[in-house]
């Protein structure tokens, strides 16, 4: 009784130690996007890809931003081992203004926090179209 008592104890510890060596890994396609410039309401939805390539399941627990102008939308479902999925990012295009935005990721990852960017210009095309002609108008009389 007493070595199948030791063997099951044994064989526990062993499958604990298994199972804390598998991790999952989260890997970006990219860590940021650059919108370029973009008109005053355009669409400002953007997706970052990415791939679980541990080998335990990757649970994404919270996505947040750095303002209120942008909203993430994060993956309900763990995504398993080898398969993909994505973070969805909603800049709120009708704020004229350069975009320096941060996302951050939080998860059961090796690497547990992750910090996503957005970049680009928001331009207002009935104001850019004014200057542009008033300084074709300054450039012409010289």
């Amino acid at each position: 009784m007493k070595h199948l008592i030791t063997i099951l104890f044994v064989g526990l510890i062993s499958l604990s130690l298994n199972a804390q060596d598998k991790v999952a890994k989260i890997e970006f396609k990219t860590e940021t996007i650059d919108y370029g410039t973009i008109e005053k309401g355009s669409n400002g939805v953007r997706v970052f890809e990415f791939t679980n390539t541990g080998d335990a399941p990757l649970v994404i627990s919270k996505v947040s931003s750095s303002c209120g102008c942008t909203i993430p939308k994060k993956p309900e479902g763990p995504i398993m081992p080898g398969k993909d999925g994505k973070i969805e990012v909603k800049y709120d295009t009708n704020r004229v203004n350069p975009i320096r935005k941060t996302i951050t990721v939080i998860s059961n990852a090796d690497t547990p926090t992750v910090a996503l960017k957005i970049k680009g210009l928001v331009v207002d095309p009935s104001k850019t179209n004014v200057l542009n002609k008033q300084t074709k108008s300054v450039v012409e009389k010289k």
